[in-house]
């Protein structure tokens, strides 16, 4: 029905009045013209359901109402981010800079932690939303200066999911643009990658610069990898505006030509072209296509290599400068003129006919060119090339033991490219080698390495290994074998039973070098039954146990309102748990022999999370958050949780509204009260916690009544509630205005002193401050709470302290608890158990790979440890780590040979690898193209990543040789 005249203030009213008394259960949809209110409560009860239509004045009320609007489009992309669509490759999306939508998620009501989150129900009112914000504002995604539009659009390097951008599908980007305006306006289409068709949304498509030999103009093209060739020759063919079939295009990679791209349905990412690379435009003269190789004006090759100088007299294989881990130049040790003999070095074409290769003049010190972001692929190649037994093998032909059945493998194909960059090191002397073959093979198996990101070397690393092992297993049928339970036989001949079951499925030269052997031990808490497995391993990653510190400020409030808040600042380990930090604070604060604390998180006024899990990382808590702990008894395990927030009226409403909004302020109180049957309970243990809190001036008007209420604990709780004089109480209405809400502080209840309470282990209360609050206590106290660390001006760093490779071994062989995550499943309890693990060394591979694990990955934290580890070049001796002596007399000594390192921090850091010719007996630093030596004493820094060990022969003089087992000839 139509409302009209002074019925429009009415209802309006009456919708904001609802809005703020209670929960919204309803759907409010509104559109230019048409606006669809359902009321409940009094209005329902009458079944009215107004509709208003064509009132532009009140829909302007509305939106000026930002509340109503934000519930609004929360709904509208709460239900198009939960609708489920079909996903194909071709389906588009749009970027939008997270820093923006963050600003919106924010005003809608989802929150400011990641998009992807369980998100509110759309229908409940938020009450603390910020302003709405303005035009969309993907400008700082954006690289400065680009001004085309959709896929050409140029983004900044290196942006990570959640971080920088968000992606949102069409709808939700059609919605938001609808609303908001704004741009500019990235959109990006959904691919398929890898062997298995994995959906992913292509963020950086693939940047080709087009050379025009005709007028030597270049062009800069961004199209999809899996773009045809068709396509590509019709993009061009747009760009230049000239017929596509009268062009021809040319794989111009390092400003020569290679292949000639032939106008086709194959794809661009097949015809393995790779980000920023050249490409060659050639047009018909006279009607006819050049032949051959194109020459310039002056009859020389067009293939022009531009000389960049020496990084310094040690370099010798020159290549491309690096900023950020991307190329940026290219070999100098290519001139004009050079033949194409010698500069196609591209050529990794596979073959199945493989033949023994010998090593070439300068063998093993090529380097490999920067393909966008590789130089972690690079690393760990060039160490994986330079391992001695690897070299034989891949030297040798391989053919036989190629597995191209295996389901577990990449059909042999992996191996192969492998196989064949290696070769080309180890013969084409010391030119810089584009591994572009390899890089395709990479990310058609292992789709999570493609595209050009940084990427994690040893992640890398191992699947490398783990690929090659597959593709050389010499089993072609896998048997099934049920392991055997240990039923108490010595362990001796567990361990051997457990190796040969795991040699009878995996037989590779990787298993045959790489592999080791360690004994695991769970032992389950409860009923101490003994669970021992022996597994195999390919590397050891090592936890750095850094001695760095931390300082950490808790707040301490008392749960019984005895006293008042209280700042503490502890000095923690940087990696230790919730439980030290617990400890700490316990101690800072006197904690009594019969308290106890509990630690929470609180974020925007209410408590966010509680800290009960003692072994959680505090790498989870970050410098800027706010920490607080609760005092309570120990005997309060069977009382109910009393959580109280914070409510002020905002009056900074519409005048002619004149009804405020409800925000929360201040910092949540939490409390442990027995007993609580009614609202005039809870009202009581309300005015006990804010008793330290009143102000001088009626101190003395309520003594007797705060020495009532008292500071008591345990069982004593409840009984002394009912010895307060309730004759007040029953005689008026509450001493606060209460409500009863839910655990997300979404929806209220009005309580009344004879409200019945529902028991139950919680119960979250709002607490509305009035004038006569602000007058009675003072709120200072519960205001501005520190923050976790606060970064004070800034100090010269020192240098953090050394620490051993053994103690890194020590630290990955202690006993420790499994996380509460990786609860181990006790056949004797038949439950899921934290149990204790232990791991001790049994069987050593000839090849020893240790991880130094620097990187730290939370939830809410990433983080890298630059601390120096002393490891040893020569003498690595584990003897005493192991737990078995090899019948073989197998030596436990081993000595250094690889080293792949990481320099500077996460996301834009640079690889760079350590690697040593045995037989020249020399080291040298591999930094993609660039190959030049390096001093044995240089090479321990604090960059080390990943060390590749080899094992030492020991003579019975007690001189320590190289293993000569699998060397190289």
């Amino acid at each position: 029905m139509l409302i009209v005249g002074s019925y429009k203030r009415l209802f309006l009213w009456l919708v904001v009045l609802y809005k703020h008394t209670r929960p919204i259960p309803r759907h409010l949809s509104v559109s230019t013209s048409i606006f669809c209110v359902r009321i409940e409560g009094y209005l329902q009860s009458r079944a009215h359901i107004l509709q208003i239509m064509t009132i532009p004045d009140l829909g302007d009320m509305l939106m000026d109402n930002g509340s109503l609007i934000a519930e609004q489009e929360r709904q509208i992309i709460h239900d198009l981010t939960l609708k489920s669509q079909s996903n194909k490759p071709g389906n588009l999306f749009f970027l939008i800079s997270n820093r923006w939508f963050t600003e919106w998620k924010k005003y809608a009501g989802f929150g400011a932690y990641p998009y992807d989150e369980v998100l509110p129900e759309p229908h409940i009112s938020i009450s603390n939303a910020a302003d709405r914000p303005g035009p969309i504002d993907n400008c700082n995604i954006v690289a400065n200066g680009s001004n085309c539009e959709g896929e050409d659009l140029q983004l900044l390097d290196n942006l990570e999911e959640q971080r920088d951008y968000v992606v949102v599908s069409q709808d939700v980007w059609e919605k938001l643009f609808d609303w908001y305006k704004g741009g500019p306006v990235i959109p990006r289409k959904m691919i398929s990658v890898g062997v298995r068709q994995e959906l992913v949304v292509e963020v950086y498509p693939l940047c080709l610069k087009l050379i025009d030999a005709g007028d030597k103009s270049e062009s800069t093209i961004r199209i999809s990898k899996k773009a045809s060739l068709h396509e590509l020759y019709e993009r061009v063919g747009s760009l230049k505006e000239t017929d596509p079939g009268k062009v021809r295009i040319w794989d111009y990679f390092n400003n020569l030509k290679h292949t000639l791209l032939e106008d086709s349905t194959k794809t661009l990412e097949e015809s393995n072209l790779q980000m920023n690379q050249c490409i060659l435009l050639e047009r018909q003269v006279d009607g006819i296509l050049p032949t051959g190789f194109g020459m310039d004006s002056t009859g020389n090759e067009l293939a022009l290599i531009p000389i960049e100088p020496l990084r310094s007299s040690l370099t010798i294989a020159g290549g491309p400068t690096l900023s950020n881990g991307n190329s940026t130049g290219y070999s100098s040790s290519l001139h004009q003129g050079s033949s194409l003999s010698s500069v196609l070095t591209d050529m990794e074409d596979t073959s199945n006919n493989i033949k023994p290769v010998l090593k070439g003049n300068g063998g093993g010190l090529a380097g490999l060119q920067n393909l966008g972001n590789t130089c972690f692929m690079n690393s760990s190649l060039q160490c994986l090339v330079h391992t001695p037994p690897l070299v034989k093998y891949f030297l040798e032909d391989y053919t036989d033991e190629i597995n191209k059945k295996n389901p577990l493998g990449m059909h042999g194909e992996l191996a192969i490219a492998f196989g064949e960059l290696l070769r080309k090191i180890w013969s084409s002397g010391r030119t810089s080698i584009a591994p572009r073959e390899f890089k395709g093979k990479l990310g058609r198996f292992a789709p999570q390495f493609s595209g050009y990101n940084q990427h994690d070397s040893q992640e890398l690393l191992a699947f490398l290994l783990d690929g090659l092992h597959e593709d050389l297993n010499r089993v072609k049928q896998k048997p099934y074998i049920e392991l055997k339970d240990c039923d108490g036989r010595p362990d001796e001949e567990v361990a051997d039973e457990y190796w040969r079951y795991h040699k009878a499925r995996n037989d590779s030269i990787i298993v045959d070098v790489c592999q080791g052997q360690y004994k695991s031990t769970l032992v389950c808490p409860d009923c101490k039954k003994i669970s021992i497995a022996f597994d195999p391993f390919m590397y050891l990653s090592l936890p750095l146990p850094s001695t760095a510190t931390r300082t950490m400020t808790v707040s301490v409030f008392y749960g019984d309102g005895s006293g008042l808040p209280m700042p503490y600042s502890v000095t923690v380990l940087k990696n230790g748990a919730c439980k030290d930090l617990k400890l700490a604070v316990s101690s800072a604060c006197c904690l009594k022999d019969d308290e106890d604390l509990l630690l929470a998180e609180v974020y925007e006024h209410t408590i966010y999370r509680y800290l009960e899990v003692p072994l959680e990382s505090l790498s989870s808590i970050k410098d800027n958050e706010h920490i607080v702990a609760y005092r309570h008894p120990k005997t309060s395990s069977d009382a109910t949780k009393l959580e109280i927030c914070h409510r002020y009226l905002d009056k900074c409403s519409p005048d002619n509204l004149k009804v405020g909004e409800w925000k929360l302020f201040l910092a949540p109180l939490v409390s442990y009260v027995k007993g609580i049957e009614s609202g005039a309970d809870i009202d009581l243990a309300v005015n006990r916690l804010l008793s330290p809190l009143r102000r001088k001036a009626f101190a003395s008007s309520t003594k007797d009544s705060q020495e009532k209420v008292g500071s008591t604990s345990g069982d004593e709780d409840h009984q002394s509630m009912k010895e307060v004089d309730m004759e007040d109480i029953s005689s008026k209405e509450l001493s606060f205005r209460l409500c009863l809400t839910d655990d997300r502080g979404l929806s209220c209840r009005p309580i009344a002193k004879d409200s019945p309470i529902k028991p139950g282990r919680s119960v979250k209360v709002m607490l509305d401050w009035t004038e006569k609050e602000h007058e009675f206590y003072d709120a200072s106290y519960l205001k501005d709470l520190p923050e976790v660390h606060k970064t004070g001006p800034a100090v010269k760093k020192t240098r953090p302290e050394a620490i051993s490779l053994f103690s890194c071994l020590d630290a990955f062989l202690k006993e420790e608890p499994l996380g509460p995550d990786d609860m181990w499943y006790c056949p004797r309890c038949k439950k899921h158990r934290q149990a204790t693990k232990k791991l001790d060394l049994w069987r050593l591979p000839e090849i020893l790979v240790f991880h130094l694990k620097r990187f730290s990955y939370s939830r809410y934290l990433k983080n890298k440890l630059d601390t120096f580890v002393n490891f040893p070049v020569h003498g690595l001796d584990l003897g005493k780590y192991m737990k078995t002596k090899d019948a073989s007399g197998q030596s436990y000594v081993y000595e250094l040979y690889a080293v792949s390192n990481h320099y500077g921090g996460l996301g834009g850091g640079h690889y760079s690898a350590y690697s040593k010719l045995i037989d020249d007996d020399r080291w040298y630093h591999f930094d993609d193209s660039h190959v030049s030596p390096v001093s044995e004493a240089d090479i321990r820094t604090s960059a080390a990543y990943v060390l590749f060990y080899r094992r030492v022969k020991v003579e019975s003089a007690g001189v320590g040789e190289p293993s000569r087992s699998h060397g190289i000839s």
